[in-house]
Protein backbone atom coordinates (compact mmCIF):
# COMPACT_ATOMS: atom_id res chain seq x y z
CA UNK A 1 0.00 0.00 0.00
CA UNK A 2 2.83 2.41 0.98
CA UNK A 3 4.13 1.81 -3.05
CA UNK A 4 0.79 3.88 -3.66
CA UNK A 5 1.65 6.88 -1.79
CA UNK A 6 2.89 10.15 -3.61
CA UNK A 7 4.88 11.49 -1.02
CA UNK A 8 7.47 14.61 -3.61
CA UNK A 9 5.52 17.40 -5.01
CA UNK A 10 7.49 16.88 -8.20
CA UNK A 11 6.21 13.20 -8.34
CA UNK A 12 2.34 14.44 -8.15
CA UNK A 13 3.12 17.46 -10.41
CA UNK A 14 4.30 15.32 -13.32
CA UNK A 15 0.73 13.39 -13.12
CA UNK A 16 -1.01 16.30 -13.70
CA UNK A 17 -0.81 19.24 -16.47
CA UNK A 18 0.91 22.76 -16.17
CA UNK A 19 -0.35 25.59 -14.38
CA UNK A 20 -2.48 28.13 -17.08
CA UNK A 21 -1.04 31.79 -16.85
CA UNK A 22 -4.66 33.08 -15.38
CA UNK A 23 -4.68 30.50 -12.76
CA UNK A 24 -0.82 31.51 -11.77
CA UNK A 25 -1.77 35.56 -12.36
CA UNK A 26 -5.58 35.22 -10.41
CA UNK A 27 -4.10 35.42 -6.41
CA UNK A 28 -3.71 39.07 -5.39
CA UNK A 29 -1.94 40.42 -2.19
CA UNK A 30 -5.13 42.60 -0.99
CA UNK A 31 -8.82 43.08 -1.42
CA UNK A 32 -9.73 44.76 -4.96
CA UNK A 33 -13.48 45.73 -5.99
CA UNK A 34 -14.56 42.03 -7.01
CA UNK A 35 -13.09 40.48 -3.84
CA UNK A 36 -14.54 43.93 -1.99
CA UNK A 37 -18.32 43.12 -3.46
CA UNK A 38 -17.85 39.40 -2.79
CA UNK A 39 -17.31 39.19 0.26
CA UNK A 40 -20.05 42.33 1.25
CA UNK A 41 -22.45 39.92 -0.14
CA UNK A 42 -21.52 36.46 1.32
CA UNK A 43 -23.47 35.33 4.48
CA UNK A 44 -21.43 31.97 4.88
CA UNK A 45 -17.49 31.46 5.44
CA UNK A 46 -15.56 28.23 6.34
CA UNK A 47 -12.30 29.04 8.15
CA UNK A 48 -9.33 26.66 8.39
CA UNK A 49 -6.53 26.63 11.22
CA UNK A 50 -4.16 24.36 13.17
CA UNK A 51 -2.59 24.31 16.05
CA UNK A 52 0.96 24.64 17.01
CA UNK A 53 1.92 20.83 16.02
CA UNK A 54 0.10 21.04 12.75
CA UNK A 55 -3.72 19.36 13.68
CA UNK A 56 -6.12 20.75 11.40
CA UNK A 57 -9.43 22.47 12.03
CA UNK A 58 -12.42 23.89 9.97
CA UNK A 59 -15.21 25.84 11.32
CA UNK A 60 -18.27 27.51 9.61
CA UNK A 61 -19.09 31.46 10.65
CA UNK A 62 -22.39 32.38 9.45
CA UNK A 63 -24.33 35.84 9.67
CA UNK A 64 -26.29 38.54 7.28
CA UNK A 65 -24.37 39.27 4.12
CA UNK A 66 -21.46 41.54 5.25
CA UNK A 67 -21.02 40.62 8.40
CA UNK A 68 -17.17 40.24 7.65
CA UNK A 69 -15.86 43.98 8.70
CA UNK A 70 -13.27 45.33 5.90
CA UNK A 71 -10.54 47.36 7.37
CA UNK A 72 -8.89 48.16 4.75
CA UNK A 73 -7.54 46.37 1.51
CA UNK A 74 -5.12 44.28 3.76
CA UNK A 75 -7.32 43.42 6.65
CA UNK A 76 -10.73 41.85 7.61
CA UNK A 77 -12.18 41.13 10.96
CA UNK A 78 -14.98 38.42 11.60
CA UNK A 79 -17.19 38.35 14.45
CA UNK A 80 -17.23 35.63 16.87
CA UNK A 81 -20.71 34.90 17.78
CA UNK A 82 -22.21 32.67 20.55
CA UNK A 83 -20.93 28.87 20.23
CA UNK A 84 -19.91 26.08 22.48
CA UNK A 85 -17.52 27.27 23.81
CA UNK A 86 -14.85 24.96 22.44
CA UNK A 87 -13.11 27.70 20.97
CA UNK A 88 -10.83 25.16 18.50
CA UNK A 89 -10.87 28.18 16.16
CA UNK A 90 -9.09 30.73 18.18
CA UNK A 91 -7.26 28.70 20.35
CA UNK A 92 -5.66 27.28 17.24
CA UNK A 93 -5.05 30.51 16.08
CA UNK A 94 -3.64 31.88 19.56
CA UNK A 95 -0.75 29.03 19.17
CA UNK A 96 -1.04 29.29 14.70
CA UNK A 97 -1.36 32.52 13.16
CA UNK A 98 -1.71 30.73 9.36
CA UNK A 99 -5.48 30.84 8.57
CA UNK A 100 -7.49 30.15 5.00
CA UNK A 101 -11.16 31.10 4.38
CA UNK A 102 -13.62 29.98 2.03
CA UNK A 103 -16.55 32.35 0.74
CA UNK A 104 -19.93 31.27 -0.39
CA UNK A 105 -22.56 33.38 -1.89
CA UNK A 106 -25.94 31.15 -2.25
CA UNK A 107 -26.34 30.72 -5.68
CA UNK A 108 -23.19 31.42 -6.57
CA UNK A 109 -21.15 28.33 -8.09
CA UNK A 110 -17.92 30.62 -7.57
CA UNK A 111 -16.30 30.98 -4.31
CA UNK A 112 -13.53 33.62 -2.85
CA UNK A 113 -10.57 32.60 -1.23
CA UNK A 114 -8.33 34.18 1.72
CA UNK A 115 -5.72 33.27 2.92
CA UNK A 116 -3.40 35.26 5.96
CA UNK A 117 -2.30 35.92 9.43
CA UNK A 118 -4.98 36.09 12.07
CA UNK A 119 -5.07 37.26 15.98
CA UNK A 120 -7.85 37.55 18.32
CA UNK A 121 -8.92 41.12 18.64
CA UNK A 122 -11.11 42.64 21.46
CA UNK A 123 -10.72 45.98 20.02
CA UNK A 124 -13.79 47.60 21.83
CA UNK A 125 -15.06 50.37 19.36
CA UNK A 126 -14.07 47.23 16.07
CA UNK A 127 -16.30 44.93 18.29
CA UNK A 128 -19.23 47.53 17.83
CA UNK A 129 -19.58 47.54 14.19
CA UNK A 130 -19.88 44.64 13.89
CA UNK A 131 -23.01 44.35 16.65
CA UNK A 132 -26.34 42.25 15.67
CA UNK A 133 -29.49 43.34 17.51
CA UNK A 134 -27.34 45.83 19.77
CA UNK A 135 -25.21 43.03 20.76
CA UNK A 136 -21.56 43.21 20.01
CA UNK A 137 -19.32 39.81 19.94
CA UNK A 138 -17.08 39.40 23.25
CA UNK A 139 -14.00 39.17 20.46
CA UNK A 140 -13.39 38.74 16.69
CA UNK A 141 -10.63 36.86 14.61
CA UNK A 142 -8.67 40.03 12.78
CA UNK A 143 -6.84 38.77 9.63
CA UNK A 144 -3.94 40.50 8.09
CA UNK A 145 -4.38 39.33 4.17
CA UNK A 146 -1.70 37.70 2.63
CA UNK A 147 -3.70 36.53 -0.89
CA UNK A 148 -6.90 36.42 -1.87
CA UNK A 149 -8.70 34.70 -5.09
CA UNK A 150 -11.39 33.73 -6.80
CA UNK A 151 -11.82 29.77 -7.01
CA UNK A 152 -13.76 28.44 -9.98
CA UNK A 153 -17.47 26.89 -9.94
CA UNK A 154 -16.20 22.88 -10.84
CA UNK A 155 -17.05 21.93 -7.13
CA UNK A 156 -20.12 22.93 -6.25
CA UNK A 157 -21.24 22.45 -10.57
CA UNK A 158 -20.18 18.83 -9.41
CA UNK A 159 -22.39 18.54 -6.22
CA UNK A 160 -24.92 20.42 -7.43
CA UNK A 161 -25.20 22.27 -4.13
CA UNK A 162 -27.94 24.81 -4.86
CA UNK A 163 -29.75 22.46 -6.96
CA UNK A 164 -33.82 22.43 -5.57
CA UNK A 165 -33.62 19.46 -6.57
CA UNK A 166 -30.60 17.97 -5.06
CA UNK A 167 -32.14 19.01 -1.30
CA UNK A 168 -32.21 17.03 0.92
CA UNK A 169 -34.98 15.74 3.55
CA UNK A 170 -33.76 16.61 6.88
CA UNK A 171 -35.73 13.96 8.99
CA UNK A 172 -33.65 11.32 7.12
CA UNK A 173 -31.06 11.63 9.81
CA UNK A 174 -31.78 12.49 13.46
CA UNK A 175 -31.89 15.33 15.20
CA UNK A 176 -27.88 16.92 15.97
CA UNK A 177 -28.84 16.21 19.95
CA UNK A 178 -29.55 12.67 19.35
CA UNK A 179 -26.75 11.81 17.19
CA UNK A 180 -24.25 13.59 19.89
CA UNK A 181 -26.37 11.62 22.58
CA UNK A 182 -25.90 8.22 20.72
CA UNK A 183 -22.21 8.79 20.24
CA UNK A 184 -21.68 9.55 23.93
CA UNK A 185 -23.82 7.58 25.83
CA UNK A 186 -22.80 3.57 25.74
CA UNK A 187 -26.09 2.48 27.36
CA UNK A 188 -28.39 4.18 24.77
CA UNK A 189 -30.58 7.21 24.29
CA UNK A 190 -33.12 7.73 27.08
CA UNK A 191 -36.04 9.17 24.78
CA UNK A 192 -36.89 11.98 27.70
CA UNK A 193 -33.60 13.04 27.76
CA UNK A 194 -33.24 13.23 24.24
CA UNK A 195 -36.32 14.99 23.51
CA UNK A 196 -35.33 17.70 26.21
CA UNK A 197 -32.28 18.02 24.48
CA UNK A 198 -34.17 18.61 21.22
CA UNK A 199 -36.16 21.34 22.97
CA UNK A 200 -32.73 22.99 24.57
CA UNK A 201 -31.07 22.99 21.12
CA UNK A 202 -33.97 24.31 19.44
CA UNK A 203 -34.03 27.17 22.38
CA UNK A 204 -31.12 27.92 21.59
CA UNK A 205 -31.40 28.60 18.07
CA UNK A 206 -33.98 31.03 18.54
CA UNK A 207 -32.60 33.03 21.32
CA UNK A 208 -28.63 32.42 21.27
CA UNK A 209 -27.29 33.05 18.04
CA UNK A 210 -26.25 36.67 19.87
Amino acid sequence: MSSDIISEEDVLRSKFGTVGPLALAKSRPALDKYSRQFIAMSPFLVISTADSSGKADLSPRGDPPGFVHMIDDKTIVIPDRPGNNRLDTMANIVANPNVGCLFFIPGFEDTLRLNGQARITEDAELLRQCSVNGKAPKVGILIRIDEVFMHCAKALKRSKLWAEDYRQDRAQMPSIARIILDQTCDTGVDETVAEKADTQVEGDYKTGLY
